[in-house]
């Protein structure tokens, strides 16, 4: 039971992951762009738990659905998944919002007549 908080850790993930595949929001947009991203994201949150830890603000909580491993006082090893999920769902929403700007934009096109505009999606081919 020790476990249960990380493997749903890692299902919310997956599930991000299939809906960034399914649309093209973050990762499979553009790979080294979102690694960049997201990699800045852990760390600075790391640092801003770390500092908060520090500063006596932050402490561990005890519950039986944790592994019980710490990367540093007060610093759960699933906090590290915890807040790569929570970079990773801001970057999906924020693809996502863009999108549906993307094709509610494209619609407007096309009632005014103009060009059909492009999904940000797609890219030219040369």
């Amino acid at each position: 039971m020790g476990v249960l908080y990380l493997l749903f850790l890692l299902l919310s993930l997956g599930c991000m992951v299939l809906l960034d595949h399914r649309f093209r929001l973050f990762f499979f947009a553009d790979a080294r762009r979102a690694a960049a991203v997201l990699a800045i994201g852990v760390l600075f949150f790391t640092g801003w738990d770390l500092a908060g830890i520090g500063s006596d603000i932050f402490y561990r909580g005890e519950t039986p659905f944790m592994l019980g491993l710490t990367l540093a006082p007060h610093l759960p090893v699933e906090e590290i998944f915890f807040l790569a999920f929570l970079c990773y769902l801001t970057m999906v929403l924020f693809g996502l919002v863009r999108l549906v700007a993307a094709r509610a934009a494209a619609r407007n096109t096309d009632r005014a007549g103009g060009p059909p505009a492009r999904r940000p999606s797609e890219r030219t081919r040369p």
